[in-house]
């Protein structure tokens, strides 16, 4: 299976052909090669994390697309009314939902607190294909009996702290891991960010990939 990192929290991961797209929010490039797109997850509504333009550019080229989100992203979805989409799956954590050629087990629930004024919503994590492992904006214990081979990490936001992102790379101990939701972060944050990740990576043996937008890397389906 192979990981390709794009701007901010947007990743694709494509096996045997098929495509797997997680949360095309504000912060990417505008995209243009999505033929062959099985599925779409979106962890929760905010726009850096979804936009109703992505994904319709997503349906246009991958007809009857299925997407796996939060309730509030799928009502979102129906109001747009778009054309040709396909199944839109609200997810409970705990289930597992077969999109394509991937399978996606959900856990989580809710967003971290960015502040105690502000209201939390819901948020999903998702295990895909037993390997990777990418929690949307939350710190969320990954499921048991999954062998995590890549993990993305959060890099910097308003409702997490870097001691928190190291923390949870530490307790997950990922074969590998790279830096995701790091648009707001300057050159020297990203680098910050990404050596502070590495040596907490390689503390256990692990590695760190610095993962600029366009990169790839892949890794064995379990």
């Amino acid at each position: 299976m192979q990981i390709t990192k794009f701007e901010h929290s947007c990743i694709l991961l494509e096996q045997s052909g098929r495509r797997l797209y997680l949360d095309p929010g504000k912060f990417t490039t505008p995209l243009t090669e999505c033929g062959s797109v099985d599925g779409v997850v979106i962890t929760h509504e905010h726009d850096d994390h979804f936009v109703v333009e992505q994904l319709a550019r997503i349906v246009k080229q991958s007809p009857n697309v299925q997407v796996l989100t939060t309730a509030r992203v799928a009502d979102l979805i129906d109001a747009a009314e778009l054309e040709d989409i396909g199944t839109v799956h609200i997810a409970a954590p705990g289930e597992t939902v077969q999109l394509g050629a991937f399978s996606i087990t959900v856990f989580g629930g809710t967003h971290a607190e960015i502040h105690s004024s502000i209201p939390r919503i819901d948020n999903i994590g998702v295990v895909v294909n037993g390997t990777f492992a990418y929690a949307g904006d939350a710190y969320d214990p990954i499921p048991a009996g999954f062998d995590i081979q890549l993990l993305a990490v959060p890099a910097y936001g308003p409702w997490m702290r870097m001691a928190d992102s190291i923390d949870y790379l530490l307790s997950v101990r990922p074969q590998a891991a790279f830096a995701v939701h790091e648009m707001l972060l300057s050159r020297p944050g990203k680098e910050l960010a990404n050596a502070r990740f590495q040596a907490a990576a390689e503390s256990y043996g692990g590695t760190y990939h610095a993962l600029a937008p366009g990169d790839s890397v892949s890794i064995s389906r379990n």
